[in-house]
């Protein structure tokens, strides 16, 4: 159950964030192997002068990034798919992905609480962490 944030500089319609939110749930869905269901992303759309981003960008109001809190475990032949099915699913919606940026935060099963309070290593998540 990643927790993801997209973070953009500029304004998209509704459509396409949905879009956005989309290609990154499914990256997420086939490179890690989540449930599709479980969905828990943000769409943060910035001001320009309110997030900075490299100063060798030519189109900076392409400039992506996405964080990613997940659950410890994941190979890093599991990240590096992510990463690049990401990337992909982004640049079929006009997102260079050389304007992507993806940062993976993991934590350990028993630092996140969920399903009323539980330690995570506590519970049947459901779907495998270590893939």
């Amino acid at each position: 159950m990643p927790s993801v944030m997209i973070e953009v500089r500029r304004e998209y319609t509704a459509e396409q964030e949905i879009a956005i939110i989309d290609a990154v749930q499914s990256a997420l869905v086939k490179h890690f192997q989540i449930p599709a269901k479980d969905k828990h992303i943000r769409f943060f759309a910035h001001l320009p002068h309110r997030f900075a981003c490299p100063p060798d960008q030519e189109q900076s109001e392409f400039y992506t990034q996405i964080s990613i809190d997940a659950f410890a475990g994941r190979s890093l032949e599991a990240k590096r798919n992510l990463y690049q099915g990401i990337v992909s699913n982004l640049a079929l919606l006009g997102i260079s992905p050389n304007y992507v940026s993806i940062l993976i935060r993991e934590i350990p099963l028993e630092n996140w609480g969920i399903r009323g309070g539980q330690a995570a290593c506590d519970i049947d998540l459901g779907f495998k962490v270590n893939v």
